[in-house]
């Protein structure tokens, strides 16, 4: 017969069971949540033979980290100088790199190994940047070394990770053919050092290879390249030997893309900015009269609408100055068929007008026709019908639209479908748009008076914001004043271009020729407009632009402007409130 004791006994151990059961049930699984990113590299631990082994007589160097790494690009990033017949093979050994030298050594000479960025950790691709081993097979070590800074010439940036390299003068005509061998990577602020290097002359570059890059050879299309003109001798360290990278204009004339777009348009884009460019069709030769063809700012990227898509193949010659420069021809399919859209874009922002500035419409096709009578203007949702549509006289991709706007007033405009009609027959369909009037408060106007250091100069003075991009270029040749009118509050700053050819741009280098970029020079004063101020501020230009212009000033003038609020000092010197 059961009894009562073992009757609890029993049901308490079922309940306990079955709240285990459902608490380890309920309960989820996740996985260990990890500390803070790796960013550390791998460590070197040991190298045998040690670095900087005289009389060495190895054939295998092992360098031991601490933890496990992958060989990335290989024959990309290592190199042996001098150079060998066969190169070294490179073998990863759990936490051990061993270099196995296939070829004899010469006597008597010191050897570099750069991995460059071959040697990175396994889990986050942290980089050994600058790994190298030195050795000599004779009692001395080859100890000279090079070392400056690299510097953008356009932007006066230090620039980091920009391969410096050297090549012997008589192995120059390698350059841009084969990668060098003895070469290193600038760091954070832009320096770099070339070191364990024989006595002999030796020309100096930097280049910052861009997308499709890697392989450490000069490609004049995507690369940006730097160079001390004249051979350097070393026989002595060399300090301050700094290079000022920048991006080749292209010596030769290139289609660089050609291509029919899905909506029937015609895309050219071409390697140099042409300066009175045209496209002409040469076959079908009726197709030129009624073609529409639209360059960008720059003159390097051309558009050409045809209005009849009827052809097997288009035969275009690209003109310059009345030269043709070259022809290219493109086929399509008697099937084709083409997709098309004409949307509507204004020149708001944020949705704001700027108050000096005509409210414009863009289009991606050239427009044949208008019907004002299909656009509905509400002014705080009061109808306006005291508006006028506007083509613009050159460009068939904009119209304009006229009125006397009023601040503190919203506006919406309704495009019905069929506004605007472009090439075949293309039509909008309904469209809105809604914006406010900036007020002319928000804006600021600049006073420069300008001294220049000699007169039978020419310079271009660049108005510039954060970004460095210019907004406003005047070429002087005198002392002038320069005004900057009605631009939004913010900061801005001067960048001034020495223009020796007196041309009116800003010429960048040439390797070929040994031609530098012409200098340019950085006012260290911020040109800050606030709202509804007018300011007046005084540069002199000096004489020479220096070699190396440090640009932190974008950012110690946020600093000095921070500190001048936090005590007070609201007003920053040299401005007047407008009227």
């Amino acid at each position: 017969m059961l009894k009562i004791k073992d009757q609890y006994f029993n049901l308490g151990n079922f309940i306990t069971l079955t709240l285990l059961l459902l608490f380890f049930g309920c309960a989820s699984i996740q996985s260990p949540q990890g500390g803070p990113k790796d960013t550390k590299p791998p460590k070197i631990l040991s190298m045998v033979p040690k670095n900087q082994t005289r009389n060495f007589k190895a054939k295998k160097i092992i360098i031991e980290f601490d933890e496990y790494f992958n060989i990335k690009d290989e024959y990309k990033e290592f190199s042996i100088s001098p150079d060998q017949e066969t190169a070294p093979i490179l073998k990863k050994r759990q936490k051990r790199l061993e270099v196995e030298l296939q070829d004899s050594l010469e006597k008597n000479t010191t050897y570099t190994l750069n991995f460059g960025k071959s040697i990175a950790d396994v889990n986050e691709g942290n980089v050994v940047k600058n790994l190298s081993y030195v050795f000599s097979t004779g009692p001395e070590i080859d100890s000279l070394y090079i070392s400056g800074r690299v510097i953008n010439s356009l932007t006066a940036e230090l620039e980091k990770d920009v391969t410096v390299f050297i090549l012997p003068v008589e192995r120059d005509t390698l350059f841009g053919k084969k990668r060098p061998s003895i070469y290193t990577t600038t760091d954070s602020a832009g320096n770099y050092r070339l070191s364990n290097l024989r006595k002999g002359s030796y020309k100096l570059y930097a280049l910052k290879e861009n997308s499709g890059g890697g392989d450490k050879i000069y490609q004049q299309l995507n690369d940006e390249i730097g160079f001390v003109k004249e051979p350097l001798v070393i026989d002595k360290n060399l300090e301050n030997q700094n290079i000022k990278i920048f991006k080749e204009l292209a010596s030769d004339f290139r289609v660089l893309e050609r291509k029919l777009n899905p909506d029937g348009s015609i895309l050219i884009t071409v390697n140099q900015q042409l300066k009175n460019p045209k496209v002409t069709v040469m076959d079908p030769p009726t197709l030129d009269a009624t073609k529409y063809l639209h360059f960008n700012k720059t003159n390097d990227t051309a558009k050409v609408w045809l209005t009849d898509l009827s052809f097997d193949s288009v035969k275009l010659a690209i003109q310059d100055k009345g030269k043709v420069l070259q022809t290219v021809s493109l086929t399509r399919g008697k099937k084709d068929t083409y997709t098309r859209e004409l949307t509507i874009s204004d020149n708001t922002s944020n949705g704001k007008l700027n108050p000096y500035q005509r409210y414009t419409l863009s289009f991606p096709f050239p427009i044949t026709a208008a019907d004002q009578s299909k656009i509905i203007l509400l002014e705080d949702s009061v109808k306006r019908t005291n508006f006028q549509l506007v083509k613009d006289s050159t460009d068939f991709l904009k119209y304009y639209i006229i009125y006397p706007w009023k601040v503190k007033k919203p506006y919406d405009i309704k495009f019905l479908a069929g506004t605007f009609s472009a090439i075949f027959n293309t039509k909008n369909k309904d469209a809105s748009k809604r914006f406010n009037l900036e007020t002319t408060d928000s804006y600021g106007t600049l006073a420069l008076k300008i001294e220049i250091p000699d007169t039978t100069k020419t310079y271009i003075v660049d108005f510039i914001d954060e970004k460095k991009n210019s907004i406003k270029s005047t070429v002087i040749a005198k002392n002038s004043t320069i005004n900057f009118a009605n631009y939004p509050a913010g900061k801005y700053f001067i960048r001034v271009v020495y223009d020796d050819n007196k041309n009116g741009i800003w010429d960048t280098g040439d390797v070929k020729s040994g031609t530098q970029p012409e200098k340019i020079w950085y006012s260290t004063t911020e040109m800050s407009l606030r709202a509804n101020w007018e300011r007046e501020e005084k540069i002199s230009i000096p004489l020479t632009a220096p070699e190396i212009q440090e640009t932190s000033i974008f950012q110690q003038k946020n600093e000095d402007q921070n500190k001048n609020e936090r005590s007070g000092l609201s007003n920053p010197p040299n401005n007047t409130r407008k009227n």
